[in-house]
């Protein structure tokens, strides 16, 4: 199944291009959370990844 719908990175608008954002030029991720699992052995690297990248901002 294909990604549709993107989020802006950089000034989160939706889009439905692939290339990049038509409003800022930013990149593109998909707009979807991971599929849960309760045996997720990634989920500390996950929450420090996110943590870190919320102190930089």
């Amino acid at each position: 199944m294909k990604i549709k719908m993107l989020k802006c990175k950089s000034c989160g608008e939706y889009t439905l291009r692939s290339d990049k954002c038509p409003y800022c030029g930013g990149a593109l991720r998909s707009p979807h959370p991971a599929r849960f699992s309760p045996d997720d052995k990634y989920s500390k690297y996950r929450l420090k990844l996110i943590l870190s990248e919320k102190t930089q901002e």
